[in-house]
């Protein structure tokens, strides 16, 4: 065993740290430059549609989300029986009226009552938030957040504008 002189005891050596430690290579001091940009290539690929940012009034943002609150409400309350669905063919296109449809019978089969006929639900479900992604200024994707109960349902819904008013394209429960 070789001695450590007794002057050495308790004293602490620095160890030098180095900027990226172990496997992974972390960095552990922060950059302090900007990141570089990458490289252009000659030949881009073209731009996908909905790949670039589409500037949308916040007014027209607002409205459309307020309308969607609306719509989705109308549509859950159609699947659980307490509207009926004609209440929406205006703003549907044939598949998703025929879809919210079909949904509405099946849920009044299981609950034995008749769609439509505003029967009285203990729990109601309701729409507790959406948000809106414009594709272009005539289409917009909505993702919808609805509460049933304890539990939060999603709702998604595609609407493009038809003659002045918007229409359901698509609707999707998960």
């Amino acid at each position: 065993m070789s001695a450590v002189p007794h002057e050495l005891v308790g004293l602490r050596v620095p160890v030098p740290v180095s900027p990226t430690q172990g496997t992974l290579a972390l960095a552990l001091l922060p950059r302090q430059s900007p990141p570089r940009a990458p490289a252009r290539s000659r030949h881009r690929p073209p731009a996908r549609p909905g790949a670039v940012v589409v500037p949308i009034d916040q007014r027209l943002r607002h409205a459309i989300e307020e309308w969607t609150h609306r719509f989705v409400q109308a549509a859950v309350e159609i699947v659980g029986g307490d509207r009926p669905v004609s209440q929406l063919v205006r703003w549907t296109t044939r598949d998703v009226y025929a879809d919210l449809h079909r949904r509405a019978l099946l849920v009044a089969r299981a609950g034995g009552h008749q769609p439509g006929l505003a029967r009285v639900q203990p729990v109601r479900p309701r729409v507790q938030s959406v948000h809106a992604c414009f594709i272009t200024d005539e289409v917009v994707e909505c993702g919808v957040r609805v509460r049933h109960g304890e539990r939060s349902r999603a709702v998604a819904a595609r609407f493009e504008r038809s003659d002045q008013r918007w229409i359901c394209t698509a609707l999707d429960f998960s």
